[in-house]
């Protein structure tokens, strides 16, 4: 995976996620999905797509498609297992398991005993724990979220929260990563707790950004809990596990001694050694653990109007209300459906939810009009994270294969696509980051990249790695050269933005100079070579020195000053390390590191943002007075790049918030 790849993966796992639309009243749009049918016996012109036949989906066709490519994939990405279900027309068509569960013991992995843990795909149920509540009267979807609670959430923008805008992911939360992943029972605080002790800023007016939030969801989760009188997992077992025979489901974490079934093991690669278990700490947002035959049933019953073998989960009408779009978006872009995605896919409407832990990747795809529903859960991250691409492959084969797009025409580009495209090119950071905290570093460093081609189009990097071409196709409008995703350029709120057709829950929003890639990784660069070389150099003149059996021939003073600096260089030197040793967990998915348990840790390094602050001023100090005394051209010289280089460390530590005062990152 390329960079970019890398810190989009590490905040989908590390928050435990999933995994752009915006409403578009402003801008006129170009049919986007054009479909012919081509004349009997006429030849299929070049800008149109040839139709494709589908297969039927039958349990033989699909266990041979499946045995043909789940096992090559395990095996090249080195994944130990998958389990995997499919429904159609009310019963379930096909469950299968593939590789191991435990890959030491040899135990493999089975659809109906291996416990699984889908991590955002157990949103899905908290939503509809709230519908069941909307249902009822208890709750309104745009009543002020501070309602219901027993603390308040801030209201920056003057515009309060509701529960829609948590279902949308547009309450305008910042993202956070402090206390979300445990592997101890004993230091994970309680839901509850997490709320009140790591509020987020909020980044954006509610309803107007979307930021994919887990914390949101926590939210709603707990107002479930204050509305119905329950605990959040005893509700969600009572009102929807219990209804709906899921015996071997639950939310409550650890998994109880009790549950039938047996704990698949997660890995971060088959060949390794086994993860501990995960304690997602914003519990309705990705806790849930279940098997594949136990997802079966949610899928029946939200694809037969909220009912399954008698028992009620929802009305129709609410169901009905559940799987439709929450808010507005331009045609062929996704939305979102309280709660769930929301998109057209090879003509045919497509709802559901993936989710991620760090050793956890899941699909959870209903197919509402073909009475269809799938869910699969790779145990494994894989090879260079090979399980992205796996699951990405695996829905859109199966998508492709028995469900094929109609031919489509591909329509022209328009003539303005050169002008245009310099408009969208530029540097982009994500809606979903962090601003406040010392992980705003990593967003200062690799942004977004969008690139105008000389032939008109553009071209914007994959979250799987890679680069997709595209061409405008209408007024600020691209797709896809042969394919159907879709970008769209917009200003909101005077930010130039940018919208993805695949992502409701976040979009581009350009990033300004001092948040540039260029302008900060230069200055890191710069700066970390600069101090390296000067304390290389303070060893190795001493040494020659000593050869030489002379003195450098330099005054007092001028040793001095020269001392000075490399002492502040060295306290430069050990900041910049301490800090990328702090961060360097993030970089290879290890975020159960961060916690409360490291306050002392962190609190001690932003302190020490003081010293940064010090060295630079003893750097200046020390070039401006080379210049006084009967300094070298050299000496002089050499002590401005070492000021400029310390001068980087602070701006670095100033917009990165490395030297600030913030507990929760």
């Amino acid at each position: 995976m390329n960079a970019r790849s890398q810190l989009l993966s590490l905040f989908t796992t590390a928050a435990v996620l999933c995994a752009c639309a915006v409403p578009a009243a402003s801008a006129q749009k170009a049919p986007t999905d054009l479909v012919a049918a081509p004349v009997p016996g006429a030849a299929v012109p070049a800008n149109v797509a040839p139709a494709v036949a589908a297969h039927p989906l039958e349990a033989a066709d699909l266990t041979a498609w499946l045995d043909g490519r789940v096992p090559y994939a395990l095996k090249t990405g080195d994944i130990a297992g998958l389990t995997l279900v499919v429904v159609k027309d009310g019963k379930v068509l096909l469950q299968k398991g593939y590789g191991y569960a435990d890959v030491a013991a040899k135990v493999k992995m089975d659809p109906e005993q291996s416990l699984v843990r889908p991590g955002s795909t157990s949103k899905p149920f908290t939503w509809t724990a709230v519908m069941q509540l909307v249902e009822k009267g208890k709750i309104d979807l745009d009543r002020n979220v501070n309602d219901y609670l027993d603390f308040k959430i801030e209201e920056k923008f003057g515009k309060p929260i509701t529960m829609r805008h948590l279902m949308n992911h547009r309450a305008g939360f910042e993202e956070g990563l402090k206390d979300l992943l445990s592997y101890d029972p004993a230091r994970s605080p309680t839901t509850e707790r997490y709320l009140k002790d790591h509020p987020r800023p909020m980044l954006f007016e509610p309803g107007k950004v979307p930021g994919y939030s887990n914390y949101g969801v926590a939210l709603a989760g707990y107002i479930v809990q204050r509305v119905s009188g329950e605990p959040f997992e005893a509700y969600v077992d009572r009102h929807i596990f219990q209804p709906l025979g899921m015996r071997h489901s639950t939310f409550a974490q650890p998994v109880p001694k009790n549950l039938p079934g047996l704990m698949s093991k997660g890995y971060d690669t088959a060949s390794g050694p086994p993860s501990e278990f995960e304690m997602v700490i914003t519990a309705p947002a990705g806790s849930l653990t279940t098997t594949a035959a136990d997802m079966s049933r949610f899928m029946l019953a939200h694809l037969q109007q909220g009912s399954l073998d008698g028992a009620q989960i929802l009305t129709p009408a609410t169901t009905a209300l559940m799987h439709s779009p929450t808010e507005d978006a331009d045609p062929g872009f996704g939305v979102m459906a309280h709660g769930l995605f929301h998109e057209s896919r090879n003509g045919h409407k497509v709802i559901g939810h993936g989710g991620d832990t760090i050793v956890y990747h899941t699909e959870m795809q209903l197919l509402p009009d073909d009475g269809v529903g799938i869910f699969f859960t790779y145990n494994s991250r894989g090879k260079d994270a090979a399980v992205y691409a796996a699951r990405k492959e695996l829905f859109d084969g199966f998508m492709d294969r028995y469900f094929p797009a109609p031919p489509s025409v591909q329509p022209p580009t328009l003539a303005s696509a050169a002008t245009d495209a310099r408009r969208i090119a530029g540097r982009y950071e994500g809606s979903r980051r962090v601003e406040h905290g010392f992980l705003t570093v990593l967003y200062l460093l690799q942004q977004t990249v969008i690139t105008a081609n000389p032939d008109g189009t553009v071209s914007a990097p994959e979250p799987t790695g890679g680069s997709a071409t595209y061409h405008e196709v209408g007024p600020q409008l691209w797709r896809e050269v042969g394919g159907t995703q879709l970008m769209a350029l917009k200003e909101i709120d005077g930010v130039k933005t940018v919208i993805n057709s695949d992502n409701p829950i976040s979009v581009l929003q350009e990033a300004s100079f001092a948040r540039s890639a260029p302008l900060n990784l230069t200055l890191l660069v710069f700066s970390t070579l600069v101090l390296l070389a000067t304390l290389a150099a303070w060893p190795l003149g001493a040494l020659m020195r000593r050869a030489d059996r002379a003195t450098s021939g330099a005054s007092v003073e001028q040793r001095r000053l020269r001392r000075v600096q490399r002492i502040a260089v060295a306290v430069s030197v050990v900041y910049l390390l301490a800090w990328f040793l702090l961060i360097k967990p993030v970089l290879s998915t290890d975020v159960g590191v961060y916690s409360y348990a490291i306050d002392w840790l962190v609190g001690l390094l932003e302190v020490s943002g003081l010293l940064a602050l010090a060295s630079a001023g003893a750097g200046v100090w020390a070039a401006w007075r080379m210049f006084r005394i009967d300094a070298s051209g050299l000496a002089r010289c050499w002590s401005v790049v070492a000021a400029l280089a310390l001068l980087g460390v602070v701006w670095l530590g100033v917009v990165g918030q490395l030297i600030t005062w913030n507990l929760n990152y």
